[in-house]
């Protein structure tokens, strides 16, 4: 069922940048109360893009799509939207302006529902950028892959997406089950300078946690006042690493509930761990990024370590002993310039600690 959100932001050439990131003096085209709903829509950037022709009608109808179920917005913001190929490629939705929310306070962008507003999503290999470079695309700068998205076979589980066993086979397909989450999320950063959209940061930006569907809690360090907030890079699912360069990437309606966390709080929950956490119905999530692998998997130990201290008075060398032991680290994407890397620290385990902060 739909969740009624108290306002709603569109996706138009005005509400959005294509491959930047809101800075500082970007005005906000929405403002919230701290606790407040809102529902956003976001735009996919595949079937927009110059690689792609910048004409998604054009692009979709080569698959089979009417053009009256090619997005309006995906239309306008190809046709009219500022963009270069230096740029990123995601169309990001936002800033929207949090009243209050002030340097050194968190954010809390709990993700209440997730709808997608296409039946249909695509996955692409470009540029020599996927994990394997030097192999793929097989053909070309570009393969691009379009993936309809169909009912469950049993009736009952989530919808699925088609992809064919081989090349222009439509009898013999891989079906997988759809799991919508943001791809991009984040805050604005100082000064005038818009950040490229594809290297994540301690703003967040493009982290790609598919963990965070609908029912968690994406945690942000507020560096300007206001906030900032943005969304964006939507996807129907993705695998861990994200090896091709894309997932697979279509448009949502996301319907967020934005808080603020005051610093003193803030510093009970998370002490010196730095950059986004993220919160599961089970799981504490702590993140790692850096261009090198292994250093974003250092980066998210050392926040882990810190998250368990501030959260649950949990000693370092012990934390230390209980994440080798007891909690996966996992490889949120290593395609974006900026690597990521995210740990699954089970709630449950914590159950029993008396006044543990996480109630």
């Amino acid at each position: 069922m739909t969740t009624a959100a108290r306002q709603h932001l569109g996706a138009t050439v005005s509400t959005t940048l294509w491959g930047r990131l809101p800075c500082a003096e970007d005005a906000p085209v929405l403002t919230v109360d701290p606790g407040e709903q809102v529902s956003i829509d976001t735009v996919s950037h595949e079937g927009i893009l110059e690689d792609q022709g910048r004409d998604p009608v054009a692009f979709f109808a080569g698959h089979g799509v009417p053009g009256h179920q090619v997005l309006a917005d995906a239309i306008a913001i190809a046709a009219h939207g500022t963009h270069t190929p230096a740029d990123g490629p995601h169309v990001v939705t936002g800033p929207i302006e949090v009243r209050g929310a002030a340097v050194g306070d968190y954010l809390a962008i709990q993700v209440d529902e997730l709808v997608p507003r296409t039946a249909y999503g695509v996955i692409s290999s470009r540029h020599n950028k996927g994990l394997l470079p030097g192999v793929f695309p097989v053909d070309g700068p570009l393969t691009s892959i379009f993936c309809p998205v169909l009912d469950a076979d049993d009736g009952v589980s989530a919808p699925q997406a088609a992809l064919p066993l081989t090349a222009g086979s439509a009898e013999r397909v891989v079906r997988f089950p759809i799991a919508p989450f943001l791809g991009l999320m984040g805050v604005a950063t100082p000064g005038s300078a818009r950040l490229h959209s594809t290297p994540p940061g301690e703003h967040g930006g493009n982290i790609d946690i598919s963990l965070l569907r609908a029912g968690s809690t994406l945690y942000l360090p507020v560096q300007v006042p206001g906030a900032g907030f943005y969304v964006g890079d939507p996807h129907f699912a993705q695998g861990n690493g994200e090896i091709s360069l894309t997932a697979l990437e279509a448009p949502l309606r996301a319907t967020l509930t934005i808080d603020v966390i005051p610093r003193q709080r803030a510093a009970e929950l998370f002490g010196d761990a730095r950059g986004p956490i993220a919160r599961t119905a089970d799981l504490l999530v702590p993140t790692g990024l850096d261009t090198d692998l292994d250093e974003a998997v250092a980066k998210c130990a050392r926040n882990a370590l810190e998250l368990l201290r501030a959260s649950f008075g949990m000693d370092h060398e012990l934390a230390y002993a209980y994440l080798s032991a007891a909690t996966d680290f996992d490889i949120s994407q290593v395609v974006d310039v900026v690597k990521g890397v995210h740990a699954r620290i089970r709630l449950s385990d914590f159950a029993r600690v008396e006044g543990r902060a996480w109630r």
